[in-house]
């Protein structure tokens, strides 16, 4: 803190009196600059790496980056189309095996393999196309639902 001419101690946060600066601000542009080669190979893969997690992950990745890059656009899409039957198949399943433990633990049970076959469903398909679109090439599921077009 620094002393007034009056002996008290004014905040050094605060521009002096009689001094006052103007604020500079830089414009922030209309839209988000286009992806890189690079950038762009990147997210796609992200995008079907994400399937891993169901399809929350390509949902977001094609929502943010579709209008920045096109191969991003395209395989995001394609994630996207590949994982949400199977994620919500497997969150009834989760649902369902929850419900049943207690009262038919087999039942419980079954639906709780059923989900876990459904990840693992998952898991091995979208590696494999992460490391299809980290090479440059796109991929097209052979068991997907097309309901994005």
């Amino acid at each position: 803190m620094a002393k007034t001419a009056r002996g008290d101690q004014a905040d050094s946060t605060q521009p002096p009196v009689g001094r006052q600066e103007r604020a500079q601000y830089e414009a922030v542009p209309a839209s988000a600059p286009a992806l890189t080669p690079v950038e762009d190979r990147q997210w796609a893969f992200m995008a079907h790496c994400g399937g891993i997690l169901g399809f929350i992950p390509s949902l977001i990745i094609y929502l943010v980056f579709r209008e920045r890059g096109p191969f991003t656009a395209q395989e995001s899409k394609e994630a996207l189309n590949f994982t949400v039957p199977p994620t919500i198949v497997a969150a009834v399943a989760n649902i369902m095996a929850v419900l049943l433990a207690g009262v038919a633990p087999l039942a419980g049970t079954v639906f709780a393999f059923l989900a876990v076959g459904i990840w693992i469903f998952l898991t091995v398909y979208s590696v494999i196309a992460a490391v299809q679109v980290n090479r440059g090439q796109p991929y097209r599921y052979l068991w997907s639902l097309r309901l994005m077009h």
